[in-house]
């Protein structure tokens, strides 16, 4: 008995070591986030696009959207990307071996012609088939490629690509018309010192939209959806925020990032043989920068929004999220030697410590917790304080901090202007920890585990088509 007594000890205090160590950062965090979001939100950004719009001129960007079985959502995408204001630009639609009528759609849509284009392999990739540029839009083009993944695809894109920077922009995202200006604006601003740069995802299910174009967003019908606004609201306003005003950010969302071509190029371009490809390029150019020691940043940027397309059945979430947590784990894993390493400053002493801790093994210490709390409760005695204090931890963590996630959204941005919106979704975003945290956090620990035993794949994502189509005029 005595051993058991030693054992609840233990485990008790690590669980409640590492709740305590995740509200505190959480707290840090969103203290940063809050005053510099509201500095950005006092100031209007049209303000800028209007008087500066000549120096996007000297940065033209490469627009890059690969798109494997899109026929439901890739129109819309390619439309918002024509609709973009930005002086130059070209999109790249890369169809990566489709299987659906994803290829015959774009070429029957924007007219796609077949053209011969040489194209200088930067990077090794699959075989590309051909090639096609449009009769209408004379700055979209068509690549038809042997299937290799999304990161074979864009690298593909980058390989043909000819401006000096690109974006990526999933098949099935929508970007509001000045995105692309706001996210480039730390570009332009730093004088080539930051080299990538992320923009705000939203969810879009339930908006109504029309030609590429987002013109009413309402919160969606289906809880499993609210709740992961509720998610998107939490990682971006907060983690992502705070952890770029220090150049600590790990991941920038690869359904809307720019980055250097040069940079990108030098550090291999996106990982075909990981999962998490997005940020494994990440991580890969703030290795590159510490060991050149030259002053750069990637920057996460709040304004610029893209809307996507959220899963709506705990089949889809699950295959995304256990996909998204292997594939972080894959990108700590193969630059592990950052970790704790004085040369890559504060990256490898803080950032690689904190995902390892709070994002990586974060999952198996919360789901533990949850174990404990009912074991604890009843094996009774001193055991109901140590229960009762990780359930005010667990409250704490999850519904104080998804609540006022949503209330700093809703004073910042105004993304859900009316109060029944509000109300609804602060009520639901109380119940999160009794039913979608714990089955998120398993899902996660099945991308741990799917890490841990070799197995990589990357799981079904099925479109249903990105908002509710407005009628045309």
């Amino acid at each position: 008995m005595r051993m058991l007594d030693y054992a609840m000890w233990f485990f008790g205090g690590v669980i409640l070591f590492y709740m305590l160590f995740v509200i505190i950062s959480y707290c840090m965090m969103f203290i940063t986030a809050m005053f510099d979001v509201r500095k950005r939100y006092r100031l209007d950004p049209s303000e800028y696009d209007d008087a500066h719009i000549d120096a996007f001129y000297s940065k033209p960007v490469s627009l890059l959207v690969p798109a494997y079985n899109e026929e439901v959502g890739v129109v819309d995408t390619v439309y918002s990307l024509l609709n973009l204001r930005y002086p130059q630009t070209e999109i790249i639609i890369i169809n990566d071996g489709s299987t659906d009528s994803t290829l015959q759609t774009i070429i029957d849509h924007f007219e796609m012609k077949p053209v011969k284009k040489m194209i200088r392999e930067h990077i090794p990739t699959k075989q590309v088939i051909q090639v096609y540029e449009s009769a209408i839009y004379s700055n979209c083009i068509l690549i038809d490629k042997v299937n290799g993944g999304k990161a074979d695809a864009l690298n593909v894109g980058i390989n043909i690509s000819k401006y000096p920077y690109f974006c990526s922009i999933d098949g099935d995202s929508i970007l509001d018309e000045k995105s692309l200006l706001r996210v480039m604006k730390p570009i332009i601003l730093s004088d080539g010192e930051v080299i990538a740069a992320g923009g705000n995802i939203r969810i879009a299910n339930g908006a109504k939209m029309q030609l590429g174009s987002v013109y009413e967003t309402r919160l969606p019908e289906n809880y499993l959806v609210i709740m992961q606004v509720v998610e998107y609201l939490r990682a971006f306003l907060m983690g992502r925020i705070a952890l770029s005003k220090f150049n600590l950010v790990l991941i920038i969302s690869g359904a809307f990032s720019v980055f250097s071509k040069k940079w990108a190029v030098e550090a291999g371009g996106y990982s075909a043989n990981l999962i998490g490809e997005d940020m494994e390029l990440v991580v890969h150019i703030h290795r590159l920068i510490k060991e050149k020691k030259v002053k750069k940043r990637i920057e996460f940027v709040p304004d610029p929004v893209c809307w996507t397309e959220a899963p709506q059945t705990a089949k889809v979430l699950r295959n995304q999220r256990r996909r998204w947590h292997q594939g972080l784990i894959e990108s700590l894993w193969k630059h592990k030697k950052m970790t704790l390493n004085p040369k890559y400053g504060a990256i490898g002493l803080i950032s690689f410590p904190y995902f390892w801790l709070a994002e990586c093994l974060g999952p198996i210490i919360e789901l533990g917790g949850y174990v404990y709390i009912v074991a604890a409760f009843f094996m009774g005695s001193i055991y109901y304080e140590f229960s009762i204090a990780l359930v005010l931890l667990f409250i704490i963590y999850g519904m104080i901090f998804s609540v006022a996630s949503v209330l700093f959204e809703a004073w910042s941005m105004n993304t859900y202007p009316k109060k029944r919106e509000l109300l609804h979704i602060l009520v639901l975003s109380l119940t999160e920890m009794f039913w979608y945290r714990p089955l998120t956090l398993l899902w996660r620990c099945e991308g741990l585990f799917r890490f841990v035993i070799g197995k990589s794949e990357w799981g079904n994502m099925n479109r249903v088509g990105i908002a509710e189509k407005g009628k045309s005029a």
